[in-house]
């Protein structure tokens, strides 16, 4: 049977889904095969900035100087200053909360040995230690970027998830993240597209529709 398009894909999982009390995410759910994922490059590791956004707000943090915060104001969520970075390697409570505030973190490049021999342990495991940030530089369009992105991750298992958009977003533009998110592990697979078992779209709450 010929592939279903994205669309009509995406269209069935809202048509079946009643409708919630909450902003549903749209979730991609991928199935890998003839993979052996104990081997490091065979897990998927990477952050897509997608096409349509992903339909609610991403957080983005800042850990940087006083000039880097300054330039970063008013586009950054939150900037975090050398003093307050102190401050979260002494509270690991604070430290833990902040992670589950933020999406993605960006910091100065002489900040980050200090992030990471401190703050690594939290921010590790999920996935979100800092990109970093040459001195000086202006981070705008990099913020704004990660403001559209998604973290994609399979670690150890053949099966994981990827949000691409909200039941607020038109099918179309879903789709569109979707085909730049497949196209997207495909390129990242040994043997590209016969090392996917299935592609599956749903709802949060909904049932699961499959794609591939």
């Amino acid at each position: 049977m010929a592939d279903r398009t994205a669309v009509e894909v995406v269209t069935e999982a809202l048509s079946k889904a009643p409708e919630r009390k909450f902003p549903e995410t749209i979730d991609l759910s991928i199935n890998l095969k003839d993979l052996d994922l104990s081997v490091p490059k065979n897990r998927i590791e990477e952050e897509l900035a997608l096409p349509k956004g992903r339909g609610k707000t991403t957080r983005v943090a800042v850990f940087g100087s006083p000039e880097m915060l300054q330039r970063v104001r008013g586009v950054a969520d939150r900037a975090i200053s050398p003093a307050e970075l102190d401050e979260l390697m002494s509270n690991k409570k604070a430290a833990k909360k902040l992670v589950e505030d933020i999406d993605f973190f960006l910091a100065e490049a002489p900040l980050m040995p200090t992030i990471g021999k401190r703050l690594g342990v939290v921010l590790g495991p999920r996935g979100k230690m800092p990109r970093p940030l040459p001195p000086g530089s202006d981070p705008t369009n990099q913020i704004q970027a990660l403001k559209r992105s998604v973290r994609i991750r399979s670690k150890g298992n053949r099966t994981f998830h990827a949000a691409v958009g909200t039941r607020s977003m038109p099918p179309a533009e879903t789709a569109q993240n979707i085909d730049a998110l497949l196209a997207r592990i495909v390129s990242k697979l040994e043997r590209g597209r016969n090392n996917v078992e299935s592609v599956y779209v749903k709802t949060t709450m909904g049932p699961a529709v499959r794609l591939w």
